[in-house]
């Protein structure tokens, strides 16, 4: 949020990127270049070891990643916390989704953060919660086939790796292009932070890329009937459907969904961004301390947001499970 909150329209993201760029030395560089070159590696290890961690007691996970911060420093190993879930999520398939008798309606590009993080509780999660919303509105999505090893480069510009950035981005376009028949159908991400890491990636070829959210109300809100209505629900707006003019869509879709709509008054950054939450929860406490005290003061039925690492942090604040109001709005028209 910094550059929507300054007066001035300064970000410090920019200038704290710029800086890791300058100070990134070899090793990191070429381990990244490896992970932009095996993304389906990196983020299919990911998933394993948060499933592998959640088989065990908290502890013990909990106590391998403080030695690792110990020898390795807290800027290099995130630590485990108790808002991380139980498992990791699926892979990312390519092929069509929805009814097979309809067309096409976009390309859908799930974002990696749902592999390397699984949903909350038992919900089966956005892209599984997407698929059937999208079938029960007679739509059909179209995943690329290297879906897999996609990403929007965010992670990869966040710890100043330029170079592993531009190969990410590069096959992205590639991917995108040709997915979409030269920018024919539109491209739909289901984590708002990746909807505007892709928007960057495609800037200049003329491909429309949406958030899910925005799709969703747009395309298939008014083709779904709700059939059990939520009670409550408390919504917390990110930076990115912020920046990306999403936030009207995201109550409008919650507000279809429940009775009583709470989007707290002191909502703000989580400060979780991606992995930062882990490396330093302090941020995230600080950043969430008066939001998370509406929260706990109106209790709702449903807590929702629009993105996995958001969720996460939101989770950490208030002790509530965060969901994608997506999933919210699969389970009430079922």
């Amino acid at each position: 949020m910094c550059e929507t909150a300054c007066p001035v329209d300064i970000n410090t993201g920019d200038l704290v990127r710029r800086l890791r760029a300058q100070e990134a030395g070899a090793a990191p560089n070429a381990l990244w270049g490896a992970a932009a070159g095996r993304w389906d590696l990196a983020t299919g290890a990911a998933s394993t070891a948060i499933s592998a961690a959640g088989q065990l007691p908290a502890v013990l996970p909990r106590a391998a990643t403080d030695v690792g911060r110990a020898l390795l420093g807290a800027e290099t190993v995130p630590q485990y916390r108790p808002e991380l879930p139980r498992r990791g999520g699926s892979g990312r398939r390519g092929g069509g989704r929805g009814r097979a008798s309809a067309d096409v309606a976009a390309v859908y590009l799930p974002g990696c953060v749902h592999t390397m993080f699984g949903a909350a509780g038992s919900s089966p999660g956005v892209p599984a919660a997407l698929d059937l919303l999208a079938q029960r509105a007679g739509m059909r999505l179209a995943v690329p086939d290297e879906a897999a090893s996609l990403c929007c480069g965010t992670p990869f510009s966040s710890k100043g790796m330029r170079a592993a950035k531009e190969t990410m981005r590069q096959r992205v376009r590639r991917a995108l292009l040709a997915a979409s028949g030269d920018g024919a159908l539109p491209v739909v991400v289901d984590a708002a932070s990746c909807t505007e890491g892709v928007v960057g990636a495609l800037e200049g070829t003329g491909i429309e890329v949406v958030d899910a959210v925005t799709w969703v109300r747009r395309h298939l809100l008014g083709h779904l009937p709700v059939r059990q209505r939520a009670g409550s629900v408390t919504v917390h707006p990110t930076c990115s459907t912020t920046r990306l003019g999403a936030g009207e869509d995201l109550v409008a879709i919650a507000a279809a969904c429940a009775a009583e709509v709470v989007v707290p008054v002191a909502w703000g950054c989580c400060a979780y961004a991606g992995d930062r939450g882990m490396l330093h929860p302090e941020l995230t406490a600080s950043a969430t301390a008066a939001e998370a005290a509406e929260v706990a003061a109106h209790r709702t039925d449903w807590y929702v947001s629009a993105n996995r690492t958001c969720e996460l942090g939101m989770q950490a604040a208030t002790g509530q499970e965060y969901r994608h109001v997506l999933e919210l709005l699969e389970a009430v028209t079922r």
